[in-house]
């Protein structure tokens, strides 16, 4: 902690509570947890999926480490058999925080050289011996972070983060709006492009101290289950919460494309995952029908009954 001496004005008072990656290396971004990944077991190739953010060829080209892309099935689980070879591994997303079976699943298959993304599964576990990196961002209001699990230590001493001028866009938020702080959000989330590894900023390790976890990932299954009730029999997809699972979203494919539009227009603000599949992947392919027919719908601590209810009644 830095020492500011005694006395002088506040800082921001915060709940000093625990972190919930408790023994995780903590670090400044996803991305980066799995640069230190690529660093410390020298794979010279990796496999990922063609659905998955296009930030994650960040490390992989920047360490001109070779990679190859597979698909993936409706059920969000590998359709390609891969075997792999002498300094290769495989990347897997934890969908949605959905796929937590199919993490164990591969994690026999692949063993030690299984990666795990866990971006949208922050509460999914760390399966044991298996690489697995969080983004706390995606969960909660801070503007960067990581937390990393791995047996592979890398022996560098990393500088520390510092994140106060990332914070604009989560105070104008809170004060003006989601739509007046996203120019600003946009300008934050592009200036995690290409950062060099560094310790987790004391400011985003203190707000994230700060979550109540235990509530927040109640509210969280709460609506998740309130929309799986009202809308599963019109979702083309079809799954079930397993025991751990804590949802990111609620991953509703529909047909209507024109859906995504009349939410945002009626304040419902959700993302599109992820337009890069039909460059990557082609406009026909099945990765690119889930980018144009998912709508991530937002289930997160912040809302409760009311505002799902809402959100459904948009929808049916």
């Amino acid at each position: 902690m830095t020492d500011n001496g005694i006395g002088g004005y506040f800082e921001l008072e915060l709940r000093k509570g625990a972190e919930f990656h408790n023994g995780a290396i903590c670090l400044n971004t996803a991305r980066n947890c799995f640069e230190y990944i690529l660093l410390a077991r020298k794979y010279k190739k990796v496999y990922i999926p063609y659905y998955t953010c296009d930030v994650i060829l960040q490390p992989l080209q920047k360490l001109n480490v070779e990679y190859e892309f597979y698909h993936i099935g409706r059920n969000f689980e590998p359709l390609d058999d891969i075997r792999l070879k002498e300094g290769e591994a495989y990347l897997y997303t934890n969908y949605f925080g959905l796929k937590q079976s199919c993490v164990e699943r591969l994690a026999s298959v692949y063993d030690a050289r299984l990666i795990v993304d866990n971006a949208q599964a922050f509460y999914s576990p760390r399966v044991s011996g298996i690489d697995t990196f969080y983004s706390p961002r995606k969960f909660f209001g801070v503007a960067d972070g990581g937390y990393l699990y791995t047996d592979c230590y890398l022996d560098m001493n990393f500088p520390l983060d510092k994140s106060y001028k990332r914070m604009n866009h989560l105070l104008v938020r809170m004060e003006d709006g989601a739509e007046a702080g996203y120019a600003l959000f946009k300008s934050t989330e592009d200036s995690l492009g290409n950062q060099q590894i560094c310790r987790m900023s004391i400011l985003t390790d203190s707000l994230l101290r700060n979550v109540d976890y235990v509530s927040t990932r109640q509210q969280r299954l709460a609506n998740f289950n309130f929309l799986h009730e009202k809308l599963r029999s019109t979702n083309r997809l079809a799954f079930e919460l397993a025991d751990g699972d804590c949802p990111m979203v609620y991953p509703y494919y529909t047909d209507s494309v024109s859906l995504r539009s009349k939410l945002i227009a009626n304040k419902v603000f959700v993302a599109k995952y992820w337009p890069n599949v039909f460059e990557w992947a082609g406009e026909y392919s099945l990765e690119a029908q889930m980018a144009n027919h998912i709508l991530p719908l937002p289930i997160d601590q912040r809302y409760g009954k009311e505002e799902m209810k809402r959100i459904v009644r948009l929808l049916i």
